[in-house]
């Protein structure tokens, strides 16, 4: 990767929208130069996928928590088990397995808390192998959605 698929990236993650023929243009490419590193961006993984990203309140999502998940067995089929569980589940839109304890941090979206609670009670707490779950309400995003940082 160099310093033009550097800036392409760059370019895209402000706007994902950005027009092949822009996009050239503002990298100084032919725009035949310019879709031939998209396609090369895209079969590498460097660019995983193109999406719109939607603001949770505009679709009724208007509580957000963070739950912490530890497990009871680390087991690899346990393991396996509670990941696909918890990817099954629509209202966690962010997974992270962690070092250490808690194992997991969940971010949780739902319409209220009434229905968080309803989430928590009869979903997360069955997920396999949970051993605690430790739950907290977001106030306040910061940063969210970032740009990944391109050296």
């Amino acid at each position: 990767m160099d310093a033009l698929d550097r800036e392409i990236l760059s370019l895209l993650q402000d706007d994902g929208r950005m027009s092949a023929t822009n996009l050239a243009s503002h990298v100084g490419l032919s725009l035949s130069a310019c879709h031939r590193r998209l396609k090369e961006l895209e079969q590498s993984g460097a660019i995983e996928r193109y999406r719109a990203v939607v603001a949770p309140k505009a679709v009724g999502l208007t509580f957000e928590a963070i739950v912490f998940a530890t497990i009871g067995r680390t087991d690899k089929d346990t393991i396996i088990a509670f990941e696909e569980a918890v990817v099954a589940i629509p209202a966690v839109v962010e997974a992270q397995r962690l070092f250490g304890d808690p194992d997991y941090m969940l971010r949780i979206l739902t319409r209220d808390m009434g229905a968080y609670q309803e989430l928590y009670d009869n979903t997360l707490g069955a997920l396999p192998g949970v051993q605690r779950l430790t739950s907290t309400m977001v106030m306040k995003r910061l940063g969210a959605d970032r740009a990944v940082p391109i050296p």
